[in-house]
């Protein structure tokens, strides 16, 4: 009988209980995503360089999540379990993190903050993937990862609501005064951080771990695989060893990861410009595209909290793979199209497609890795995984600031478009990944 069988079938508040802390995490996401380029554009940067900024984000994910998954595999306490320290401790950095960025006096000051608060943020998400494979039989595996992904939703939703409900509700200020970072972000992000730091210590003291099967055996592999030189040669060398369908799922997630990051770093100024007329991040319309961009993303993150529990259930009827193809297609036309809009609330159309995509992006392909992983390096695999959300993310930076500097006249939504197509790339490269799973076990 394998392990996967042994694990219990968990109750629906259960599930809840051991994914909420991603609300918190995605409360966290959201303000980063929807303000860095508001912060950066507010403390002077110019439109060519805000990609390269934003690159402290997925450097910080690339280097933390391998490490943080080999250290939580190899990591039993008798109280903390394997993967709850860590959720803990990225919590309470990440909520410093949280109220220091939005102080920030000076651009350079800014982009250290955001390290502080990414990397932080990745200690605590990253256990979070492999927690569905430590507790969950296969068949549960789309159900965590649906659970997880509507715990984003709303922690989505809320956040990117919090600066236009604090300008419009509370009467904070959403000007910069002498160049400094408006109130209605600041108190968001103070918000922020408390939310997620509450989120995610409710799933560590909610929430149980399973014991290793054979505690002295992990003990004697974990005496083996201490030292620094150890680990890091079992981190690189997982990359000669990664199964067939995680190879897949990488080209999958290159081109899909191309397309989000174009949209967080120039949703805000294309926005500005299409809708507000203004490229200047110093004026009052500048200011409430940013607020606008909020009320954007909180609907793609509503979206995603809706469509998570029905995505699985079409891929009862079809597959998981042809469920994420699909998902794909229908961001990336969404996404590109906003090149075609200049009325503000036509702008929240895309984001209904977007958020189709984003519900599929994070549930199915970690559905269909957990399934191809063996399960004492379930925390590892996961953190090797991220390289393929972040090289993509890291490639874009580099290239879309010069495209969209020196043969798009600084027109950001071109930018855009470029990750639709990337988008709709990903979703024909679907066809090609091998998801062994039992379709009827997929929920």
């Amino acid at each position: 009988m394998s392990i996967s069988t042994l694990k219990p079938r968990l109750s629906f508040w259960q599930l809840w209980n051991m994914s909420f802390g991603f609300f918190g995490i995605q409360f966290g996401f959201t303000l980063q995503n929807t303000n860095t380029s508001r912060i950066f554009s507010t403390l002077g940067a110019d439109i060519g360089s805000l990609s390269i900024l934003w690159l402290a984000a997925p450097l910080t994910g690339m280097l933390v999540q391998p490490i943080i998954g080999y250290l939580s595999d190899n990591t039993w306490h008798e109280f903390w379990g394997r993967r709850r320290p860590f959720f803990f401790a990225g919590a309470i950095l990440a909520a410093i993190s949280m109220f220091l960025l939005p102080n920030a006096s000076v651009l350079w000051l800014a982009v250290i903050f955001l390290w502080m608060m990414d990397s932080a943020i990745n200690i605590s998400m990253e256990p979070f993937r492999a927690f569905v494979g430590d507790k969950l039989a296969s068949e549960q595996h789309t159900a965590g990862f649906a659970m997880q992904t509507f715990l984003i939703g709303c922690g989505g939703v809320i956040a990117g609501l919090l600066p236009t409900i604090l300008t419009d509700y509370l009467g904070v200020s959403n000007v910069p005064v002498n160049g400094a970072i408006p109130d209605t972000v600041r108190y968001a992000f103070y918000i922020g951080g408390s939310v997620f730091a509450a989120a995610v210590t409710w799933t560590v003291f909610s929430s149980t771990e399973i014991p290793p099967a054979d505690l002295e055996k992990f003990k004697q592999e974990r005496q083996n695989n201490q030292g620094f030189v150890k680990a890091l040669v079992e981190i690189l060398s997982g990359f000669a060893k990664m199964p067939k369908t995680m190879v897949q799922l990488a080209l999958v997630q290159f081109f899909t990861w191309v397309a989000f990051f174009a949209m967080w770093v120039y949703t805000t100024p294309s926005v500005a410009a299409l809708v507000f007329n203004t490229a200047d991040a110093q004026s009052a319309g500048y200011q409430e595209g940013g607020n606008w961009v909020g009320i954007m993303f909180s609907v793609y993150g509503g979206v995603s909290a809706l469509a998570a529990f029905l995505l699985p259930v079409l891929a009862r009827i079809t597959s998981r793979k042809f469920v994420h193809m699909l998902c794909l297609l229908i961001g990336g036309v969404s996404l590109a199209s906003m090149f075609l809009i200049t009325s503000k609330m036509m702008m929240l159309l895309p984001m209904v497609g977007v958020g189709i995509a984003w519900a599929s992006v994070l549930t199915m392909p970690y559905a269909i890795l957990a399934g191809a992983l063996p399960a004492n390096k379930m925390g590892y695999y996961m953190g090797l995984f991220n390289f393929f959300v972040v090289i993509p993310q890291i490639i874009a930076g580099v290239v879309l600031g010069p495209l969209v500097k020196n043969f798009f006249s600084n027109q950001s939504v071109y930018a855009l478009v470029i990750g639709g197509v990337c988008m709709v790339v990903a979703g024909v490269l679907c066809l090609i990944v091998n998801d062994d799973a039992d379709i009827g076990n997929t929920v």
